[in-house]
């Protein structure tokens, strides 16, 4: 029991510390940001290649289109072609075009790669141009 005695006053100092220690708290860490979708700001239509409305071609081109930090498209390239070179290459430019709001990750912008489809109903009424008199159509 004499050793106990001897012991205790050297454990307060000890346990002081680890009380104190225990009673602190940490600075609250930063709180995450809700990461934000790409969304269009603005995407108007491809014009419709004038060979392909006068012979009612249709389809669907599909696109990867990488989307910079200023929701800028900085490459697009065909992924799935529609089967018209002219819808293709319509779509293509189209896309160049677009804007977009970036998506964010911890409150900063990021680079973000998607897949657009552009579609191109097929004609269903032809221009009167199509009719011209020697326009073949």
């Amino acid at each position: 029991m004499d050793m106990l005695r001897a012991v205790r006053p050297a454990l307060v100092p000890a346990l002081v510390v680890v009380l104190v220690a225990c009673g602190k708290t940490e600075a609250p860490a930063t709180p995450a940001v809700p990461p934000t979708e790409l969304a269009a700001v603005s995407t108007p239509p491809p014009a419709y290649p004038p060979e392909a409305e006068c012979s009612s071609d249709g389809g669907t081109t599909v696109l990867r289109v990488t989307i910079e930090k200023d929701g800028v498209p900085s490459q697009v390239a065909q992924a799935q072609g529609s089967g018209n070179d002219a819808l293709d290459k319509a779509a293509l430019e189209a896309v160049r075009t677009w804007t977009f709001r970036a998506a964010t990750r911890n409150g900063q912008p990021v680079t973000h790669t998607i897949t657009v489809p552009v579609t191109f109903p097929p004609v269903l009424e032809k221009p009167t141009r199509c009719f011209a008199q020697g326009s073949g159509t």
